[in-house]
């Protein structure tokens, strides 16, 4: 086990009702705030209505900025940015999922920035400050309602980048299971997978000695694998979506990451796929991560034959561990594909014309990723296998 350091001070709150509670948490930290969503959902479904009047009940201020879309965009991050300076916004709320709560954070540090924003995510510039921010989640997913990273996409070029620091990580997150009782069933199956990816990368790991962070993920992955059918089949079973909802949160809010290495080279080879073709973030994962396994079962079979053993229970044979992963890898396949998505590029219609772009732009001339470190040669590979 590695040597490190554990710092998540994001609230939980958790439970029925609990976004009635959002104008008194909120108060703690600002008296005008940024309320921030995506589109009309928030709207169709009441929980607007609920925040509105929880603010107004708490004597907040508020200016909206709705219109986040999936892959969120740099161009309306700028526009937050311009906002909050106007109206001296002392506080974000972001009330949303991943994509909503990640532009959220952008925001929050680029309004306290001189330059572009955008230099945090090349490698410029480095985050020193941000405005506080609080989430109301309504997809269980990207985890970012602890995580103290964000991703945003760059119109000019389609860049999908990532950056992050502790400074972002929400003063709260407000969870109730029931407001995702009307998420499609599509949106569910995207959000489940990026939850099982966000362990699996920490997951992947060469360091040795990660026998409770093993367990933990490994219980993480199979909690999943049980309620996901369960709320496709019954939307509002809510303790099913209660435990997805609490899985997003421990998949990405580092504990299982804590003295290992992690891997992150499927989330990066992903970012270019979404960046580009803008599919949903899980479906991408869902295509990239088998290929992955399938190319890193010739260079590093260790983990792919424990993950096949403790996730999906499949018989250890000693003499043959590639027969034990690869039916690993079949058996993930196959649960992906139950839960309609897409496995290879062909059933999203992304076209093999550009895999050598996608390459490039993911890695460069250099090397990503631990588990098995990959240059462009390898990712190209990798996304053939994924054909």
């Amino acid at each position: 086990m590695l040597d490190f350091r554990f710092d998540n001070k994001t609230e939980i709150i958790f439970g029925k009702n609990t976004e009635n509670q959002v104008g008194t948490e909120t108060r703690k930290y600002g008296k005008k705030v940024l309320l921030h969503y995506g589109g009309g959902s928030i709207k169709k479904i009441g929980l607007y209505d609920r925040i509105i009047a929880s603010l107004k009940d708490a004597h907040v201020d508020y200016v909206e900025l709705g219109g986040v879309k999936p892959n969120p965009r740099l161009s309306l991050v700028q526009e937050g940015i311009d906002l909050c300076k106007k109206h001296h916004i002392d506080f974000i709320l972001a009330v949303g999922g991943g994509s909503v709560i990640d532009s959220a954070k952008a925001i929050a540090m680029g309004v306290l920035y001189d330059g572009d924003v955008w230099d945090f995510f090349s490698g410029k510039g480095q985050i020193e400050a941000a405005l506080p921010i609080g989430v109301v989640l309504t997809i269980p997913a990207a985890g970012s309602e602890t995580s103290a990273g964000t991703v945003i996409t760059n119109e000019e070029g389609w860049y999908k980048r990532p950056t992050g620091s502790l400074l972002l990580r929400p003063k709260f997150a407000i969870m109730n299971p029931e407001i995702t009782y009307t998420l499609p069933a599509y949106q569910t199956s995207c959000g489940s997978v990026d939850i099982m990816a966000h362990v699996m990368e920490r997951y992947f790991t060469n360091t040795q000695h990660v026998d409770l962070t093993d367990r933990l993920s490994e219980a993480t992955l199979k909690t999943m694998i049980h309620n996901v059918p369960k709320v496709l089949r019954q939307p509002e079973d809510y303790h099913a979506r209660a435990e997805i909802m609490w899985a997003s949160t421990v998949a990405h809010n580092d504990l299982l990451g804590t003295g290992r290495q992690s891997d992150w080279a499927s989330h990066d080879i992903e970012h270019e796929i979404s960046g580009i073709y803008d599919i949903a973030h899980g479906a991408g994962l869902a295509i990239v991560f088998p290929a992955w396994m399938k190319y890193c079962l010739k260079h590093n079979p260790n983990k792919l034959v424990q993950f096949a053993v403790r996730v999906w229970d499949v018989d250890y044979l000693p003499e043959d561990h590639e027969g034990v992963a690869l039916e690993g890898i079949r058996r993930f396949e196959a649960f992906l594909k139950s839960i309609d998505m897409p496995i290879r590029l062909s059933d999203a219609d992304i076209p093999e014309d550009r895999i050598e772009e996608m390459a490039t732009k993911a890695v460069g001339d250099g090397t990503m990723g631990s588990y098995v470190p990959l240059n462009k040669e390898a990712i190209i590979d990798i996304l053939q296998l994924a054909k």
